[in-house]
């Protein structure tokens, strides 16, 4: 991945250099990887092309993501947004969208190059489709699972499930590869949501209630609103509070930090956290197709680290 900087243009160059080396866990090509271990041991020059592909897209999505938030922190490190104009910020997730199809190409699988445009496709419907509901505090709690499956999970089972294709995996491996990526991609979202209300700015890299601010609906929040004996006076301070919020004005932020209080000390962390978990599980058991071994173990443990990082 870092080699893509020699020869670009200087300053893209070192914008990309700089987003690397801001960190992130690189869960999904460890994911992609193991899922291609479990066939044929170390990785492959193409299983290794692979998985830089699934990261490279992941990057290019948390770019253009922090322009559509207006987010000016990311892993405690200032964004490109926050330096860049917005135009330019685009054509830099652009460029990374571009060289992570490069180095799906570089598989030379057909199967792996659709299913990286379809997951592609997925995610941009996926972020539309938040953008169109946000501040819809009613939308009912089934709208969250498609929503998350657009915006994480799809790239967690596209990492896993390349593996799968890449190792010429049986379309029984392949669906469990799948379903092991879907369920940890899903569980590992459920997670951020949770820690961006119940952990700190200093953890996070971010501000707290970063969700709720922008009007996204997560399931901390259908959860307390599920504890309240009148839901009503929540959801209405909210929409009488919809043009102020937009201007971020101290009487919205007070709104804000106060609903984020009383989620966080309410039931619904760990009524979200014990979904979580559930889905974790389910991740697991889809690997009981194949034998005991050190990838399927590191299968499982990335699936139970997704869901400790709110200790």
């Amino acid at each position: 991945m870092r080699s893509i900087s020699a020869g670009a243009y200087e300053p893209l160059a070192q914008a990309f250099l700089s987003l690397l080396r801001s960190g992130g866990k690189r869960l999904r090509p460890a994911v992609a990887l193991a899922a291609y271990g479990l066939f044929h041991g170390p990785a492959s020059e193409k299983a290794v092309a692979m998985a830089a592909a699934v990261e490279m897209l992941h990057n290019a999505t948390l770019v253009h993501d922090d322009l559509i938030d207006e987010a000016l922190v990311r892993r405690g490190i200032t964004t490109l947004n926050a330096v860049w104009s917005k135009g330019a910020t685009v054509l830099a997730g652009d460029y990374l969208f571009a060289r992570a199809a490069g180095f799906a190409a570089e598989t030379e699988n057909v199967r792996v190059v659709q299913l990286f445009a379809d997951t592609l496709r997925i995610i941009c419907e996926g972020e539309l489709r938040q953008l169109f509901s946000s501040r819809q505090w009613r939308q009912p709690k089934e709208d969250y699972y498609p929503r998350i499956f657009a915006k994480t999970a799809s790239l967690f089972a596209a990492a896993t499930r390349s593996g799968a294709i890449l190792a010429d995996a049986t379309p029984a491996q392949e669906q469990a590869l799948y379903d092991f990526g879907y369920n940890l991609g899903m569980a590992f979202q459920i997670v951020d949501d949770v820690l961006d209300y119940a952990s700190d700015e200093a953890t996070l890299g971010k501000p707290v209630g970063g969700d709720l601010r922008q009007g996204i609906v997560t399931l901390p929040f259908y959860y307390f609103l599920q504890s309240l004996p009148d839901p009503e006076a929540v959801l209405s301070s909210l929409e009488a509070d919809q043009s102020v919020a937009r201007l971020d004005s101290s009487a919205s932020a007070d709104l804000v930090a106060e609903i984020v209080a009383r989620v966080r000390a309410s039931d619904a962390i760990q009524a979200s956290l014990s979904e979580a978990r559930d889905f974790t599980e389910r991740a697991k058991a889809a690997l009981a197709v194949f034998p005991p071994g050190p990838y399927r173990q590191a299968l499982y443990e990335l699936a139970d680290y997704g869901v400790s990082r709110h200790v």
